[in-house]
């Protein structure tokens, strides 16, 4: 049944943060809500597709939204490519004369079938940098449509003419689905539609139709008052006047470092708390629905979904007929192999049952839970808690949601299972019944965990720095997957999300480091271990590190065009030293010692003055000499150094040391520009962050005098703007990870703070809303690219410095 949904006001929260974390576990489970307020908008994956969450709760007979949005109600004028592979006019040459009219002959154009664009499903492919299309239909009676609706995807830039007149116009993508209201302009008869896409760059994609959005006037349903929101580093806490009753609802994914067998549990759970805010007795029920979006990357993809039973619990699984497990690599996918799991105590008494979407609400509202369907592309999973007669005194239950990816990484061509299948567990079943088991435990472990870590961060870098750790700490896990390689190693792999989909990328894991330094240098050696792999097997025979080792989930080799040969060299020598300061000792480099040399030797030879080559701000370009690149270099050398003088090989460490200290009096003399270094070496008027800086201060290496960190500090407070430090001279985008690290520098808590402010100004006011993007403009706080990406893991570095200072 269809539902109309009151005009009530939604209540205008805080904000906390640009995107609000749900369920996040890896790159494939991660759905976040995007708005401040829960009930306000569709919740989505990190991409920003749709994997819509729905939750209601009726107090007596009165029903009130707290989670979500319906999806609305359409039908079909002229159908988009996922439901028909629809026939078209295209060319890929600038036509002449007036080719968005009905009177245009395109009999010269080709011949196609939608989709059309670079993906494997296309129908037609699309090379290119322009393609025109045309579409003619018929309609019988124009005047009969409701709201006319343009449902199109795009990559990139478009414009849509509807009978020759512009209707729509976007620079840049629509992904999966957009559905934007226009005129109706459609008459009685034949009608075309006509469209220009431009490719920027990278993939092509267009599919344009038109629908009928169904005026819906059926029973009305309030909105639930959001009185407030509060993260810490585990949960998403949300809380809600629902008329006569209160709502607490917890968002629960408990990713303790320091746990690995509950770190690669693909489970969260979500509580509910319900009690009388009036003094009296009222029946509640509450509802939760789960799209099966979350288990596919298009929503065209047929699932099938099924009800099963344990001793301990009753779940609902989803997932997608055709199964192609790691069938699909790269950015901007979702899964589509694997199965989605609701799962409900039998103690809770949950009624569940699947149904579609127009049904799946109206069934709870007027309490006919009968809906059966279980096969198509419109599916979803239902669940009713009832929790009877309730007053005063708070009443709990709770849910689980669960994917078992079934293979989740492809490691030089071995298919890896996930790290939580073992000898005591080999079913997502077990899995989730040992979860559920446990909850009162492990939510312990998570408030014990959330209160520790929030007390050190105010200690080390105060209150707004504690608020953008607990930001970064779920965004940055959810971004790795957790499994170990056929000889037996932790492997902790990235992706790099909203920047190429690479896997295990070396200059991703080098921001990230600081996190997993402070809770777990065993996932730190988990980033390492792939790559050290990948040259020591001779698989990657080069005098310097690999950039990645493959497009995410397939981990077969290095995909990016070019490498980062000092970059990455150094970032691995770093993050190893980092790793033996964490851990007390420097055996982990004891079995890799040759491949350090190596690449230490390629320090020495190519560091200091660096060829014109990428860094890891690859986004800005190519640049030779790059002063900061430079420190990097002489930083790996020292830590090269520190690493031999601790595995007792006293004459290597001098010798590299002796390197190191020499080059930095020379870098002195090259980057000094006055009050500032220089961006590049010989290049006065310019500069830049030079964050590299901040492991000399971390490990306690002593080779930049401090005169150096205060010149720097002082010369950056100058060129800040309202949302932070620009990167260097060039633009004024900048990477907040990195304001961190340049931050770290500072010498006082005042000049710390004034670095910091910018971007926790940023975080909360920033107008992009999607999960934190480290790349952001300073000047209006809009992102630039990238998003949901580990590197926000590199926020704790202040942290990290006053727990390895506390270590000499």
């Amino acid at each position: 049944m269809l539902l109309l949904f009151s005009g009530s006001t939604v209540f205008a929260q805080e904000r906390k943060a640009p995107a609000y974390p749900l369920i996040t576990h890896n790159t494939y489970f991660s759905i976040w809500s995007n708005t401040d307020s829960l009930n306000e908008s569709t919740t989505h994956h990190w991409t920003g597709k749709n994997q819509s969450l729905l939750g209601f709760i009726k107090v007596d007979d009165k029903v009130y939204r707290f989670m979500g949005k319906e999806a609305e109600a359409y039908k079909t004028i002229l159908p988009a490519a996922d439901e028909a592979n629809y026939p078209v006019k295209y060319t890929e040459t600038e036509p002449k004369g007036d080719w968005k009219s009905a009177q245009y002959n395109a009999a010269d154009w080709k011949d196609g079938l939608a989709p059309i664009g670079t993906d494997d499903f296309d129908k037609t492919k699309w090379t290119t940098h322009d393609i025109w299309v045309r579409r003619t239909f018929t309609v019988a009676d124009a005047s009969m449509i409701n709201k006319l609706i343009l449902k199109l995807s795009h990559d990139d830039d478009i414009d849509v003419y509807l009978n020759g007149e512009k209707v729509y116009q976007k620079v840049g993508v629509t992904n999966d689905y957009g559905m934007v209201p226009i005129a109706n302009t459609l008459k009685n008869g034949e009608n075309i539609l006509a469209v220009h896409v431009v490719n920027t760059g990278g993939g092509s994609r267009v599919d344009v139709g038109l629908v009928d959005q169904i005026n819906q006037k059926l029973r009305r349903i309030e909105v639930a008052k959001q009185t407030s929101v509060d993260l810490n580093a585990t949960q998403t806490i949300y809380k809600f006047e629902c008329g006569s009753a209160d709502l607490q609802l917890t968002f629960t994914s408990p990713l303790l470092l320091n746990d690995l067998a509950l770190l690669s549990r693909p489970v969260s759970y979500i509580s509910y708390k319900v009690k009388s805010n009036d003094g009296k007795q009222h029946n509640i029920k509450v509802f939760f629905s789960a799209s099966a979006d979350i288990a596919r990357d298009r929503p065209s993809q047929a699932v099938t979904a099924q009800k099963i039973t344990s001793a301990s619990l009753s779940m609902l699984k989803v997932g997608t007929d055709e199964q192609p497990i790691l069938k699909k690599s790269g950015d901007d996918v979702r899964i589509d192999w694997g199965y989605l799991y609701v799962a409900a105590p039998k103690a809770t008494n949950a009624l569940q049952y699947t149904g579609s979407n127009a049904d799946a609400v109206g069934s709870f509202v007027n309490n006919v839970s009968t809906t059966t369907a279980k096969q198509g592309t419109d599916i979803v999973l239902n669940t009713v808690i009832p929790f009877g007669n309730v007053g005063n005194t708070p009443v709990e239950k709770f849910i689980e949601l669960g994917y078992d990816d079934i293979t989740p990484i492809q490691y030089f061509h071995t298919n890896l299972k996930p790290w939580w299948q073992n000898a005591q567990l080999k079913t997502i079943v077990q899995v989730l019944e040992k979860s559920a088991a446990e909850y009162p435990s492990v939510i312990k472990k998570c408030e014990v965990f959330n209160a520790s870590m929030y007390k050190d961060a105010i200690h080390a870098g105060g209150d707004k720095y504690a608020k953008l750790c607990v930001l970064a700490y779920r965004q940055s896990i959810a971004a790795h997957d957790l499994v170990k390689s056929p000889q037996g190693q932790i492997l902790w792999l990235s992706k790099e999300n909203f920047s190429g989909g690479f896997i295990n990328t070396v200059d991703v894991t080098y921001p990230s480091a600081p996190l997993y330094l402070i809770y777990n240098p065993k996932l730190m050696e988990g980033m390492l271990n792939g790559i050290f792999y990948f040259s020591e097997s001779g698989k990657f025979n080069r005098d310097y590190a690999s950039h990645d080792l493959g497009e995410y989930p397939l981990a077969n080799g290095q995909l990016y065009g070019e490498g980062m040969p000092v970059e990455e060299s150094g970032n691995m020598i770093i993050l190893v030293a980092a790793i033996a300061k964490a851990e007390g000792n420097a055996e982990y480099a004891r079995p890799h010692w040759k491949t350090l040399s190596r690449w230490v030797n390629y320090l020495v030879n190519e560091g200091f003055d660096p060829k014109n080559q990428l860094c890891t701000d690859d986004f800005a370009g190519h640049l030779a000499r790059n002063a900061n690149l430079s420190v990097k270099a002489i930083v790996g050398i020292a830590c090269y150094a520190q690493l031999a003088d601790q595995l007792g090989e006293k004459q290597t460490a001098a010798k590299y040391r002796e390197i190191a200290k020499g080059m930095v009096g020379k870098w002195i003399q090259l980057s000094a520009d006055g009050d500032h270094s220089t961006l590049t070496f010989g290049n006065p008027g310019s500069w830049s962050q030079k964050y590299n800086m901040v492991w000399d201060k971390v490990l306690g290496l002593k080779l930049f005098p401090q005169s150096v960190y205060d010149k720097e500090i002082k010369f950056y407070l100058t060129k800040q703007n309202a949302f932070g430090l620009p990167l260097d001279s060039r633009k004024t985008y900048t990477k907040s990870d990195w304001i961190m690290w340049t931050a770290t520098l500072a010498s006082n808590q005042v000049d710390f703070e004034a670095l910091l402010d910018p971007i926790y100004k940023y975080a909360i006011e920033t107008p992009t809303r999607v999960p934190l993007s480290d790349w952001h403009e300073t000047t209006d706080g809009k992102q630039v690219g990238f998003q949901a990406r580990s590197v926000v893991g590199g926020y704790f570095m202040k942290l990290l410095e006053e727990k390895m200072t506390a270590k000499k």
